[in-house]
């Protein structure tokens, strides 16, 4: 990334990815390349000026595809089922930022509503947590 400040997190260009050398932990650094990734997958042209709305709908759309290839549902099911008992522990569970997670929850949240049937389960959203049914 040369030539760019700490304070650049990350950048997606002709199929390179570059992450700023100063974030300091790789979790944060797997949800940077999770959303990079998005945009490889779903952004086309230059997207920088967010003052556009074409190119915040293209930035939302790659930070969801982070969130659902990071965070699917059913890893909200998998982690009450061992033992997971919040959110920091459940952001350590799944190897990603409490930020990250917010924002995932958020995003599910806007999909969905508060909570959401996942097979025999559902997925609460606020307040977070699983409901599981008996077969």
């Amino acid at each position: 990334m040369g030539g760019r400040t700490p304070g650049t997190r990350h950048l997606y260009n002709n199929n390179v990815i570059a992450i700023n050398k100063f974030i300091s932990t790789n979790v944060e650094k797997v949800c940077v390349l999770a959303e990079e990734l998005g945009h490889h997958h779903t952004s086309s042209g230059n997207i920088l000026d967010q003052t556009k709305i074409v190119n915040r709908k293209q930035e939302k759309r790659a930070r969801c595809w982070g969130y659902e290839k990071l965070i699917p549902l059913n890893a909200f099911i998998q982690a009450h089922k061992q033992g997971v008992k919040n959110r920091f522990e459940l952001a350590e569970h799944l190897g990603v930022t409490e930020e990250f997670l917010d924002s995932a929850i958020n995003r599910y949240i806007e999909k969905y509503g508060t909570h959401v049937k996942v097979g025999l389960s559902t997925v609460i959203f606020e307040p977070l947590g699983v409901l599981e049914l008996f077969e």
